[in-house]
C-alpha cells in the first residue's frame, strides 16, 4: 500500500516535534491516530524512521532523509493548491531583502523559493550581513524588508518587527555523553563541559551571559562562524554546543550521530522575525513577502 497524504503529514509533525503527544495536541487529533499512522508509513517504506525511547522520539538515519523528501511533498502540494486561487496577471517589482548569517540557510531559504513561485514577476534582491548593518540599511532605506533576529534588535524606536519563528536553546551531545542519560541537566553542568562556540548574531554573546550570570567562565574549545563545523565537532565528542533549535540536526556531514537535550532553568530563546521601517509604505512585493511569511508561520503552529 502507497503512503498517504496523511501519513505525510502526520510524520512531519512528530519529527518536528519530538512527541506524538506534542504532535497529536498541534495536529488537534487522538495520539492513537497518530502511532497508527506511523506504524503504517514505516511498513509501507520499510524502515524505521523513529528511535522510541522515555523522553521521546528522535528520527533515525532514514527517517531524517525522508523528512526531507516528505516536506517538500507537503509544500509542492500547498504550492498546488495556491496555483488556482489567484489567476491575476504576474506583478512586477523589486523586492529588496537583507537577512543575518543564522537565518539565512534555515528560515530564508524556504521562504524565497515559496515567494518566488507565488510572484515570478518579482526581482528579489537579497544580501547577508549582520544585524547591525542591516537595521541602517532598512533606517536608510536601502532594504525594504530584513528577515533576521530580533532578540537583540537595537533600534526598536525606527523599526518594525513582526516574530515569525521562536526557537529555545538546546543542548548538543555527542552519542556516549554522560549527560545524554541525565534526568536533568543544569546550566552549571555545561559550564564543567568544552564548548563548540557559534560566533554568528548573538549566540556567542547569550551562551557567555547564561555561564557569567552562575559565575562560571565558559570553557570554550572551538570558535566557528559554520554550523556544519559544529555538527561535526560535537559528533566526534570535541565538545559540547548549546545552540538554538532552529539549526539542529541529527546528523554531522560525516553521518555521525548528534544528541540533543533540554536544560533545566532558563535559558535564552531566538526570535527570528521580519523587520521594516516605522512609517514607511511598503511596496507591494514586500506586503505581499510579509504576508506569505506570517502564512507559514501560521502553517507550522508556531
Amino acid at each position: 500500500m502507497a503512503f498517504t497524504f496523511r501519513q505525510l503529514q502526520y510524520f512531519v509533525a512528530v519529527a518536528e516535534q519530538g512527541s506524538v503527544t506534542r504532535a497529536a495536541q498541534n495536529l488537534s487529533i487522538s495520539q492513537s491516530s497518530i502511532t497508527e499512522a506511523i506504524k503504517e508509513l514505516e511498513s509501507d517504506l520499510g524502515v524505521e524512521l523513529f528511535e522510541r525511547h522515555p523522553r521521546g522520539l528522535t528520527t533515525t538515519h532514514n527517517g531524517h532523509q525522508f523528512l526531507r523528501h516528505a516536506t517538500k511533498i507537503l509544500a509542492n502540494v500547498s504550492d498546488a493548491r495556491s496555483s488556482f486561487s489567484d489567476n491575476r496577471t504576474p506583478e512586477k517589482g523589486q523586492l529588496n531583502l537583507g537577512v543575518t548569517s543564522l537565518v539565512a540557510g534555515y528560515v530564508l531559504s524556504d521562504l524565497l523559493s515559496r515567494y518566488r513561485r507565488a510572484f515570478p514577476g518579482i526581482d528579489v534582491s537579497a544580501i547577508e550581513d549582520n544585524g547591525s548593518y542591516l537595521e541602517h540599511l532598512l533606517v536608510g532605506g536601502e532594504l525594504d524588508v530584513a528577515v533576521m533576529v530580533i532578540s537583540n534588535l537595537r533600534d526598536r524606536m525606527a523599526l518594525q518587527a513582526e516574530i515569525i519563528e521562536t526557537s529555545p536553546y538546546r543542548l548538543w551531545l555527542p552519542i556516549g555523553h554522560p549527560l545524554v542519560s541525565a534526568d536533568i541537566i543544569s546550566v552549571s553542568d555545561i559550564a564543567k563541559e568544552p564548548l563548540i562556540m557559534l560566533t554568528v548574531d548573538e549566540i556567542e554573546e547569550n551562551t557567555g551571559k547564561l555561564l557569567s550570570a552562575l559565575g562560571a567562565r565558559p570553557h570554550v574549545a572551538f570558535r566557528t562562524r559554520s554550523v556544519e563545523a559544529v555538527r561535526s565537532l560535537v559528533a566526534t565528542g570535541a565538545g559540547i554546543a548549546l545552540l538554538p533549535d532552529l539549526v539542529y540536526r541529527p546528523w554531522s556531514l560525516e553521518g555521525d550521530r548528534i544528541e540533543s537535550r533540554d536544560v533545566s532553568g532558563a535559558l535564552p530563546v531566538v526570535q527570528i522575525g521580519m523587520v521594516w521601517r516605522k512609517g514607511s509604505s511598503l511596496p507591494q512585493a514586500a506586503r505581499d513577502f510579509v504576508g506569505l511569511a506570517e502564512a507559514l508561520r501560521g502553517g507550522r503552529g508556531r
